[in-house]
């Protein structure tokens, strides 16, 4: 079924954009506290009460972003998206459609693996996590701000508006 077409994201779409955005951040810039646990967990060494608080943190904040996600995906499907802008070459088009299809993906399977990991001590989901789904995760941030950036100053949509002021 296709949704309406509409102008700008509602207000929650762009409350749950930006927190997602601040809470993946989060955890990609201060991910010490996990770091640190599991170091010591792979030595057979027993974190103190802090480094397990610290390394709770990081996980409490993955899980929010799982749940956080769940009702995001659900706007989506509920209230639509915008169109997409029309002078966007069809190459870049294809682009965008991907890369979101890819954040969507990470913002479920970083948490997952994570919880995979920490919780269920499944150590090679935790490198996955930490190493390739990160590094995959991060290139998709960058193409996402590259492209509202191009839509911004290039062709000069109203692409970051609509996810801004609506």
């Amino acid at each position: 079924m296709q949704q309406p077409s509409i102008e700008g994201y509602s207000l929650n779409q762009r409350f749950l954009h930006w927190t997602v955005a601040l809470l993946i951040f989060f955890n990609l810039l201060f991910p010490g506290g996990m770091n640190i646990w599991h170091r010591l967990m792979r030595r057979g060494q027993v974190p103190t009460p802090e480094q397990i608080s610290s390394a709770n943190i990081h996980a409490y904040v993955g899980i929010a972003i799982l749940l956080l996600a769940v009702l995001r995906l659900g706007l989506r499907f509920t209230k639509g998206v915008p169109d997409e802008v029309a002078q966007e070459p069809a190459i870049f088009r294809l682009a965008a459609r991907l890369a979101h299809a890819g954040l969507y993906i990470l913002i479920f399977a970083m948490p997952l693996s994570g919880v995979a990991a920490y919780y269920f001590g499944i150590d090679p989901a935790g490198s996955f996590h930490a190493d390739v789904l990160k590094i995959i995760l991060w290139a998709l941030i960058a193409a996402h701000v590259a492209g509202a950036l191009v839509h911004q100053f290039y062709w000069k949509s109203n692409v970051l508006r609509r996810m801004t002021l609506g």
